[in-house]
């Protein structure tokens, strides 16, 4: 397995090497090698820095772009400090802090765009903090973490309960990059000793490598399952997708003001087995029944989540605390909000 290079250029001239998909015919995945070319890295405060075609989406010029988020105690309550947009030209890592409401204001277009189609790993708290903080509704995702659970159950494997795969893990997959990743567990022990590390500027040698390397590999990945998905399971990753995005994003309309979830396609639609649709649903605990729910050890929502084919996600030390998310086929989240309820009944 190769590790991840982080020898950083000179200041002046930054650059990020980035995978590009092979083009070789008759090699199997796992035995492709990915062809790298040096790309520049920006750093944007102001809109005037990124691509026109990026600020004014349009479905002639329709963008697939990696994306991420870094930040303070990522949600709601925390604080969104950089935004990483990958190209296969360029890097670009938005300074929210430097740049503030005006360089976000102009990319809310391209966030909730149909026409820009955002690759990441794992949703649901950068969601909420573009949201909360600056009214952002992201839209059109290709969730990495997404996909590689769909392409699992695509191709037979039993799903198991709360295994949701890390970057770090999809990185190192051969089948999707094969790309060893130790410099990540590094910035975990400074965001442990530093919660503020990302608020520090001006940006360090290592922030803006950290930033980088969590997109540069994302615009291969997202090739390599594409390369898998079928057309059912690439709706559903888009689907869920979008429900990530919805999940801990309360409004009290339902999310009647956020963009159309993705419809079947037709050529599902007409098909013998009709595809099922999925839901968001949240469920309110009552004051002093969370812990019923959760049960010792967790084992009673470990027992509900094995009991029926939904995800169900928690708020946590995040929040919002009093509340579940259950996202999954219509038939099996009411069956978890039935047990979820069960729970909560006084004995």
């Amino acid at each position: 397995m190769e590790s991840i290079e982080t020898d950083p250029p000179p200041a002046q001239l930054r650059q990020a090497q980035i995978p590009l998909p092979s083009t070789t015919s008759g090699v199997s995945s796992s035995e492709n090698k990915a062809d790298f070319t040096l790309v520049p890295i920006h750093i944007v405060t102001e809109p005037s820095q990124l691509p026109i075609e990026f600020l004014e989406p349009s479905p002639e010029k329709q963008l697939v772009v990696g994306f991420d988020c870094e930040g303070v105690d990522l949600c709601r309550n925390g604080r969104l400090c950089i935004m990483q947009l990958a190209f296969t030209d360029a890097i670009y890592l938005v300074d929210v802090i430097e740049g503030g409401v005006t360089v976000m204001e102009a990319c809310k277009p391209a966030l909730e765009s149909n026409y820009v189609t955002k690759v990441i790993h794992d949703c649901k708290r950068d969601s909420e903090a573009l949201y909360f903080q600056f009214g952002i509704k992201l839209n059109n995702v290709m969730d990495t973490q997404i996909a590689y659970s769909i392409i699992e159950e695509q191709e037979g494997k039993k799903r198991v309960t709360d295994d949701y795969i890390s970057f770090v893990g999809l990185l190192a997959d051969p089948r999707y990059c094969g790309m060893s990743y130790p410099e990540k567990e590094e910035v975990r022990v400074l965001l442990r000793q530093d919660p503020s590390f990302w608020t520090k500027r001006p940006l360090s040698d290592m922030m803006i490598q950290s930033a980088t390397d969590d997109v540069r590999f994302l615009l291969y990945i997202y090739s390599k399952l594409m390369d898998k998905l079928t057309n059912l399971s690439l709706w559903r990753v888009l689907l869920r997708g979008a429900l990530y995005c919805r999940c801990f994003c309360l409004s009290n309309n339902n999310f009647a003001d956020w963009p159309p979830l993705p419809p079947i396609p037709d050529g599902l639609a007409g098909e013998d087995s009709v595809p099922q649709e999925e839901i968001l649903s949240v469920l309110d605990v009552p004051p002093g029944k969370m812990g019923r729910v959760i049960g010792r050890r967790g084992a009673s929502i470990m027992s509900i989540k094995q009991s029926c084919n939904a995800e169900i996600h928690m708020g946590g030390a995040k929040g919002p605390p009093d509340r579940v998310f259950i996202i999954g086929p219509v038939r099996e989240v009411r069956m978890a909000e039935a047990l979820l309820r069960g729970q909560m009944l006084d004995m």
